[in-house]
């Protein structure tokens, strides 16, 4: 199967974002950070690595998250958008098994310990 610019990638908001997520899955997959905002500029660089991939969005449960969701949405309606419980608020602060959850639920592959219930 070739994967030069094929397969999955999760738009994040933050570092911290994204070494949760790295911690998860267990499949090769690209996490990528808008730091919080994201400028046309950056958005038209995304666009082109974007281009003929999976696109999942894993943003915060708040107000800047939602802007972030609004924009990715406009600008790439065929990105999949995945949801953390709005309890958690935020993907860094979400635990590790409700994340490797939404994951899984989205088709994609996550280190087993992470689905024990304890």
């Amino acid at each position: 199967m070739e994967t030069a610019n094929a397969g999955k990638i999760i738009v994040v908001e933050g570092t911290t974002d994204k070494r949760k997520i790295l911690q998860i899955i267990k499949e090769d997959v690209e996490v990528i950070c808008t730091n919080g905002t994201i400028s046309f500029e950056r958005l038209d660089e995304l666009a082109d690595s974007l281009f003929g991939r999976e696109v999942y969005i894993l943003v915060d449960s708040d107000k800047a998250g939602e802007k972030l969701r609004k924009l990715f949405k406009r600008e790439f309606p065929e990105a999949k958008h995945l949801y953390i419980d709005r309890m958690y608020r935020e993907v860094a602060t979400a635990p590790a098994q409700h994340l490797a959850s939404v994951l899984l639920m989205a088709d994609i592959d996550v280190h087993a310990e992470f689905l024990n219930r304890g």
